[in-house]
């Protein structure tokens, strides 16, 4: 496999001295991405520490000489997870020159796609947004770039199938906030039902999922052999609380991706034996995380507390902006400066097997594919780490892009 910019970037020292400011980088056209994320409503419990992430990797480009002597500039603003003010401060930036944005949120992200597409400015949506973007052909600069909700329902699923005793003949309950976002993985869920033979319920608690007691108790009734939890922020905490609480050891609970180690904090020796589905992995131990407290944090140019880093949302974040300064590399070596959005969609879909130096599984974008192969892992929360039980894998492609397609056409059709 060819070397990446990352691997280069990691094992050897640019031409400038590291630690060099934004101000020191070659006087080159900047690369603009815009980071218009929920600072102040809804997503407060993963944004902090996710734009963290996301600025410390881009001053660690910035340190080492930027993309080939081209500074890249985050413009960071607060959206309150509302369409219009989303659209408002994308507008803004774009004026600026951005040729790429996230929202990391689902109504802003929704409100923006025929924007976007339009403008031709690529939007990343990792773990947010619209499933069925992974769709290229229908969404040729959408990238949700990680697994979607449907690969994560699929992944959880073949653990239990092939750690936890199978699937055939279990009883198996999904918890999960009455929202569209909750209620993505149902078809998903209901195919490898019927193709495993096992019992599906799914079980809805009304938003922001702060009460959920009346919900377990119907939990507790069916008494399912596994629950996936399906929410997001303290909803998440309250889920685990009440499962146990019902009677349900934490080693029958499985996650979607949005369980951290803050809700860990919470829940404390409850959390022990519980399992989540991982897009990146987590701690400080990874490269590219130590080449940024080196290089960024202990030179005192980390973009907030230095306790974020590692955790997972943090290096989530810096996983995102990984991929992006990845496509941007490609993109400026094949099509030269200035960069543009469709140059940098060019420059995505040329990514094959990258990993950021084993942050993530090896993604690889087409462009017909722009989710990026729907791989993750599962990991068990041991009573003071996430640790991985599984290897990255991809399972149940086949009914995920059956979806993909399905929710792609309803979007074509509709335009």
């Amino acid at each position: 496999m060819k070397k990446t910019w990352l691997s280069g970037l990691l094992g050897a020292c640019s031409a400038l001295a590291l630690g060099a400011s934004l101000a020191n980088v070659p006087d080159k056209e900047p690369v603009r991405f815009a980071l218009l994320q929920d600072f102040t409503a809804v997503y407060t419990f993963l944004t902090n520490e996710y734009n963290q992430g996301q600025q410390d990797y881009l001053r660690l480009v910035n340190a080492r000489g930027g993309l080939d002597g081209h500074p890249v500039e985050a413009l960071v603003r607060d959206t309150a997870n509302e369409p219009q003010r989303g659209i408002e401060a994308y507008n803004r930036a774009r004026g600026e020159g951005a040729v790429l944005v996230d929202f990391l949120s689902t109504p802003v992200s929704r409100a923006a796609v025929n924007r976007v597409l339009e403008d031709e400015v690529v939007m990343i949506t990792p773990l947010h947004g619209r499933g069925d973007a992974s769709h290229g052909e229908t969404f040729p600069f959408v990238f949700p770039m990680m697994a979607t909700y449907w690969s994560q329902a699929a992944i959880l699923a073949d653990y239990i199938d092939t750690e936890l005793g199978g699937l055939a003949g279990k009883r198996i309950a999904l918890v999960h906030i009455d929202s569209p976002f909750g209620r993505e993985p149902v078809p998903v869920l209901e195919t490898l039902a019927e193709r495993h033979g096992f019992e599906l319920r799914a079980f809805a608690y009304p938003s922001p999922g702060t009460e959920q007691s009346a919900t377990w108790s119907d939990v507790r009734r069916y008494r399912p052999d596994q629950v996936l939890i399906w929410g997001a922020g303290s909803g998440q905490q309250v889920s685990v609380r009440e499962a146990i609480r019902n009677g349900i050891r934490p080693e029958h609970i499985l996650s979607v991706v949005w369980l951290a180690e803050a809700d860990a904090e919470h829940l404390g020796k409850h959390m022990t034996g519980v399992k989540r589905y991982e897009a990146v992995a987590p701690g400080r131990e990874l490269p590219v995380i130590q080449a940024i407290l080196d290089e960024v944090v202990a030179k005192g140019e980390g973009s907030g507390p230095e306790e974020n880093v590692g955790s997972s949302y943090y290096n989530i974040g810096v996983a995102t902006m990984a991929v992006a300064v990845e496509a941007a590399r490609l993109a400026l070596a094949e099509y030269g400066a200035p960069l543009t959005g469709d140059t940098l969609r060019r420059g995505f879909e040329q990514i094959s097997n990258f990993d950021a130096e084993g942050l993530m599984p090896p993604l690889s974008f087409s462009a017909t594919d722009h989710q990026g192969g729907g791989f993750g892992r599962v990991s068990r929360w041991d009573g003071g780490a996430w640790v991985p039980v599984t290897e990255w894998r991809s399972v149940y492609q086949d009914i995920v892009w059956d979806e993909i397609e399905k929710d792609a056409a309803g979007f074509r059709d509709g335009r």
